[in-house]
């Protein structure tokens, strides 16, 4: 071994060292903060201010996106000296929305793996699960509607958004793609991978199944068979990665939704998310959205959903730049109230960082 690089090495050992003795100190100021906080252990606000002070602070080689992720994971592990976090996504192990769940919330969470979307909201509902994690929305197949519905209804607030870059590859015990005779994957995964495979793997079978883990766990116990999956399916079911980021689209996005019981404060830089319904007129749906551009707010989504009170009823699911209690959302909030018929303010929450 070089003098150089044993040097390096010993600079390196004692910047470890310092960061392990700031960090307990950290930890130990984050036990301090709970104490006084009454048992409140995540504030969603509070955790999206310190990763975005970090990255404004960060002044590389590491990647804003590192940094986040290097920050959320020393706040889970102060968070769990308190009380580990237990969290419900759409399950089994190694879903998308699994690693969704690990990225907002950092390994030391408690994972709860639901059979649906339904089973996520009824956690947390009824305590069994502190946060939700479900996906809405997807960047090449657009919403997903359940999620949606059970919105509407539920007493859950939105008090988190998750950004996850979809990274679609495929999964099998040997590490070759000779032998393949059946492909499984949920049916979105093998929509926006339809063109590798048909390139690829010509004639292969395609099978739909409930989940990219259910994919990744069926192929796991057969050799002659593949699964799409994410790189963390193959972590949990011990499955090699012979053909990565074989997405069609290469940013393919999910964007899931965080669900708790509490409000969230404002962060600083936050969406607001509503579900409104307004009478089947013309000029019905100017009406609604005339007030958000008089207070100069900005909408970064609107969806309609058939409304379940009668035919050619919608119900608008419309996402606002800002926080419910800017003084301009809530000047448009009075105004929206006078046109429609049904208004309902889901969560007020930090953008994805």
């Amino acid at each position: 071994m070089s003098e150089q690089l044993l040097a390096l090495r010993q600079q390196i050992d004692a910047v470890d060292d310092e960061v392990l003795r700031l960090l307990n100190e950290r930890a130990r100021l984050a036990q301090a903060v709970g104490h006084l906080k009454n048992g409140i252990i995540y504030k969603p606000e509070r955790e999206a201010q310190v990763v975005r002070r970090m990255q404004a602070s960060n002044a590389g080689p590491l990647t804003a996106e590192s940094v986040s992720v290097i920050f959320k994971e020393v706040m889970s592990a102060c968070r769990s000296l308190e009380q580990p976090l237990t969290i419900a996504y759409l399950g089994p192990e190694g879903t998308f929305s699994e690693a969704a769940a690990i990225k907002h919330f950092g390994h030391a969470a408690i994972g709860l793996p639901c059979a649906s979307i339904d089973e996520v909201f009824q956690a947390v509902e009824r305590g069994e699960a502190h946060y939700g994690v479900a996906p809405v929305e997807n960047s090449t197949e657009g919403a997903v509607n359940r999620t949606l519905d059970l919105m509407l209804n539920s007493p859950l607030k939105i008090c988190g958004e998750v950004m996850l870059r979809v990274r679609q590859h495929l999964l099998r015990k040997p590490d070759s793609l000779e032998g393949i005779r059946v492909v499984y994957s949920h049916a979105q995964s093998l929509a926006q991978c339809h063109e590798w495979l048909s390139r690829n793997l010509p004639g292969v079978d395609s099978i739909r199944v409930t989940s990219n883990g259910e994919a990744a766990r069926m192929a796991a116990e057969n050799p002659e068979a593949a699964a799409i999956a994410g790189e963390l399916a193959a972590e949990r079911h011990g499955l090699a990665i012979v053909a990565r980021d074989i997405e069609d689209e290469p940013n393919n996005t999910t964007r899931f939704l965080v669900l708790g019981a509490e409000e969230t404060a404002a962060s600083g830089k936050d969406k607001t998310s509503l579900v409104i319904s307004v009478r089947n007129r013309p000029g019905a749906l100017m009406e609604l959205l005339a007030p958000f551009a008089g207070h100069g707010i900005g909408l970064s989504k609107l969806e309609s959903r058939p409304a379940r009170s009668g035919a050619w009823e919608y119900v608008f699911y419309v996402d606002l730049e800002g926080h419910v209690s800017d003084p301009n959302i809530q000047g448009a909030l009075k105004e929206v109230e006078a046109h429609s018929i049904f208004l309902k303010v889901l969560g007020a929450y930090p953008l994805a960082v």
